[in-house]
């Protein structure tokens, strides 16, 4: 089981590799739902262990609809990822009508070739999952797929992910990352339930379950220690 942790300092990301995390989502505007990162940021959390880092390329948080403004701004951000070092890119983008934006999607994954790609949460707005998932498959760029299976916290939508994780699994190449509102006391029956082989873990991990607060390594052994049980 995979354990990504949601970071927003770099000293978050010390705390999660202390406490044996896998991977770091590297966000700021975390009140927003995550958006991009200063390069400054990047730079110090891929300095601060050796866990994979991978940046929110997230310009504005209106909507998931990207004007030709913010693409260039977006584009911009990914070569300055690149440079400071991150593993990948976390991104995502719909069309008016909820479907994936194809061709916004394939110009971010050209400017970010050679890095991994994470779709995040815009596809809990897509108007047809199962169909804005088969489109994300064809792009052996994208690794996984970051998703509570709707708007609700995801133990709530655990039966919907299973189904869908059991979609990835027969598509092949793409993995669903199942997030939202999980903890050490409800991640081991979601996961159960889910058969997700990826969690990531935000508020969670934090004292009191605050993002305002420090992000405590023993609560990240902790959710390791039950998910390996």
């Amino acid at each position: 089981m995979l354990i990504e942790v949601i970071a927003i300092r770099a000293e978050d990301v010390e705390a999660a590799a202390a406490g044996g995390a896998d991977r770091i989502e590297l966000v700021t505007g975390i009140a927003e739902g995550g958006l991009t990162p200063s390069v400054g940021l990047v730079e110090s959390a891929v300095k601060a262990s050796a866990l994979p880092v991978n940046a929110m390329v997230r310009p504005h948080s209106q909507s998931f609809r990207y004007s030709e403004a913010d693409l260039a701004i977006m584009l911009w951000d990914v070569g300055a990822i690149r440079e400071a070092g991150a593993a990948g890119i976390v991104v995502g983008m719909l069309t008016e009508t909820g479907e994936i934006d194809r061709s916004a999607l394939e110009r971010v994954l050209r400017a970010a070739e050679g890095l991994d790609v994470t779709f995040h949460r815009a596809f809990d707005e897509a108007a047809d999952q199962f169909a804005a998932l088969r489109v994300l498959a064809q792009y052996q760029q994208i690794s996984r797929v970051l998703t509570a299976g709707g708007t609700r916290p995801a133990p709530q939508s655990a039966p919907h992910l299973r189904q869908l994780r059991e979609e990835a699994d027969r598509l092949g190449g793409i993995r669903i990352l199942g997030g939202y509102g999980l903890h050490a006391d409800n991640i081991g029956p979601f996961v159960q339930e889910s058969g997700v082989h990826e969690v990531h873990i935000g508020s969670g991990v934090r004292q009191g379950g605050s993002f305002m607060e420090p992000l405590l390594p023993d609560n990240v052994a902790r959710i390791k220690r039950i998910l390996s049980s």
